[in-house]
C-alpha cells in the first residue's frame, strides 16, 4: 500500500483496528487474537463481511501481506488452549482419582482391623474374667526340725 491516507471513515476504522491488532492492544477482541481480515473487521466493531477485498483492495492486500510476514506462532484460540491443557492434565487427574480410591479403601481396611482388635481385646478380657482365681498362699507350713 502506498503511503496513502484512508479515504473514508470506515477505512480509517479498519486501519486503526489493524494497527491495534498488530500491536496486540485490541479494544474489542481478546489480547493475543491473531491478525486476520475477519478479526480486523471485528476489532473495528463491524461484521466481518464489511471488510471485503473488492471494496478495500489495498487494505486487504496489506493485511494479507502482514499475516504472511508475521506467522502467528500460537494459532490456538483460548478455547483450544484450555482444551489442550485439560487433555494434558487428564492423566494426572485420573491418577489422583485412582489414588484417592486406593487411600479410601486402605483407610476402611484399617478401621475394620482396629475394630477387630478392640473386639478381640474385649473377648480376652471376658475370658480372663472367667478364669478361676488362683488361691494365694497365705502361710507356708513350717518344716519340722527348724526353728
Amino acid at each position: 500500500m502506498r503511503n496513502k491516507k484512508p479515504v473514508g471513515r470506515a477505512e480509517l476504522m479498519f486501519c486503526e483496528a489493524f494497527d491495534r491488532l498488530k500491536k496486540n492492544k485490541p479494544d474489542r477482541l481478546p489480547k493475543g487474537s491473531p491478525v486476520s481480515q475477519n478479526n480486523v473487521a471485528k476489532e473495528a466493531g463491524v461484521d466481518p463481511s464489511a471488510l471485503r477485498s473488492a471494496r478495500y483492495p489495498e487494505l486487504s492486500a496489506k493485511i494479507k501481506r502482514w499475516v504472511q510476514e508475521h506467522p502467528h506462532e500460537d494459532s490456538q484460540s483460548a478455547r483450544q488452549a484450555t482444551m489442550a491443557k485439560r487433555a494434558a492434565t487428564r492423566p494426572l487427574r485420573d491418577r489422583i482419582e485412582a489414588l484417592t480410591i486406593q487411600r479410601d479403601k486402605a483407610a476402611a481396611r484399617l478401621l475394620d482391623a482396629e475394630a477387630e482388635i478392640v473386639r478381640l481385646l474385649m473377648r480376652i478380657a471376658s475370658l480372663e474374667a472367667q478364669l478361676p482365681t488362683p488361691k494365694l498362699v497365705t502361710k507356708l507350713p513350717q518344716r519340722s526340725g527348724q526353728n
